[in-house]
């Protein structure tokens, strides 16, 4: 496990997005089955990142590691790009294979979250995913499920074999279809969305979905209002619904400045 980042608030964003700053907060349990943690996550602007390890004992620990690290080191600007991100993911990619060179399963991790990024000035996130981590959008009060997963059960209900509702306790769906390691370059899917003052987003790891549905996630965000109060709920009710797998909340919200420009 690898946290990197602390809870920050009141956080300008780059020129582009006047009168706005963001919040935010990451938290990791281990939960009540697994012996260790191999979740690891970041989060300090510009980028917030989540990484479920896999591989068994401590080597998914190591994959979680290589990604969140990475992606800290090439976060020296206010903003991301994709090449930067994809170059922090192949960078990752090369400090697996040192991990798994023993290893007979091999060693990998997913790969999601938000980073700030941008173009003529305009402030926004890029969403990125590789993997099962998800990443959700809270505006206006409603949930929406951003990324889509690399999941065998995600490919099942895309062809109209199994109710998306089944998913979760289908006997496959802990096997996923992309990760980061395994000695493959892996390009994530992408979205982009506009930053604007009461805009919420969550980065969290399967140990979150499986135990709390989307309508939970939504209940507990809209009952604490405070990123770091959110992103501990979260991950608490998780574990007290079963936490059955190490549990990883990310919460960024997007703050309108009680400033205003003062008229022409």
């Amino acid at each position: 496990m690898t946290e990197l980042g602390r809870p920050t608030t009141a956080h300008p964003l780059a020129a582009g997005a006047p009168g706005l700053s963001i919040d935010w907060a990451g938290v990791t349990d281990v939960g009540l089955r697994r012996a260790h943690n191999e979740d690891s996550y970041v989060a300090e602007a510009p980028v917030f990142v989540v990484a479920d390890g896999m591989g068994g004992h401590s080597a998914g620990d190591v994959a979680s590691d290589a990604v969140v690290r990475r992606i800290a080191e090439a976060a020296v600007r206010d903003s991301l790009s994709t090449d930067e991100l994809e170059e922090a993911l192949r960078r990752a990619t090369a400090d697996i294979a040192v991990a798994a060179a023993e290893t007979e399963l091999g060693v990998g991790t997913t790969a999601t979250g938000v980073f700030l990024s941008g173009e003529d000035g305009e402030a926004e996130f890029t969403v990125f995913n590789v993997g099962d981590s998800r990443v959700y959008l809270v505006a206006d009060g409603a949930l929406q499920q951003i990324t889509v997963d690399h999941s065998v059960v995600q490919e099942m209900v895309d062809a109209g074999l199994l109710r998306a509702e089944d998913a979760e306790s289908h006997p496959d769906s802990n096997v996923i279809t992309r990760a980061v390691g395994f000695d493959v370059d892996q390009r994530p899917d992408y979205w982009r969305i506009p930053a604007r003052a009461g805009l919420r987003l969550l980065v969290c790891s399967d140990g979150l979905t499986k135990e709390l549905s989307g309508s939970d996630i939504e209940r507990v965000l809209a009952e604490q209002p405070e990123s770091h109060a959110a992103a501990s709920a979260l991950v608490r009710a998780a574990v007290e619904a079963g936490g059955r797998d190490n549990v990883t909340a990310v919460v960024v919200d997007v703050r309108g400045t009680a400033t205003e420009l003062p008229e022409a």
